[in-house]
């Protein structure tokens, strides 16, 4: 297992920017795929993004392909999310989370039941 804690959300307008991080602490994070996840009021917790535990493997939820990148750091032990061109619609909590169920090749995890760690989320909001 890792510990994961998330940081970086806050209140930006429509069209502007933010940058998700996760601290996973312990010595295995680079040996799990990562993802992010979301979750607006009165939804359910949806995908958003993963990436492979050498990093050379991305996979985008469509609605956020082309605005959102994620990344690791490794040496860092941190997952990021770089967001971009941000709608209102993207407002929810984010989470980070921990997965051993993705190698790096063919169609990642994108179900919650398939992470086994998650950090406690942080809240993005959009304004219009």
């Amino acid at each position: 297992q890792v510990q994961l804690v998330e940081s970086g959300g806050g209140l930006v307008q429509a069209g502007g920017s933010l940058r998700l991080s996760c601290a996973a602490s312990g010595r295995t994070f680079s040996s799990y795929s990562m993802g992010w996840f979301r979750q607006a009021p009165g939804k359910e917790r949806e995908f958003v993004a993963a990436i492979s535990w050498s990093g050379g493997s991305t996979y985008y939820l469509d609605s956020v392909k082309g605005r959102f990148t994620i990344s690791r750091d490794n040496a860092k032990n941190t997952l990021y999310l770089q967001m971009s061109s941000l709608k209102p619609e993207d407002t929810a909590v984010y989470y980070c989370a921990a997965t051993d169920r993705w190698p790096g090749y063919g169609p990642p995890p994108i179900q919650k039941r398939e992470y086994h760690s998650w950090g406690q989320g942080t809240q993005v909001t959009v304004s219009s």
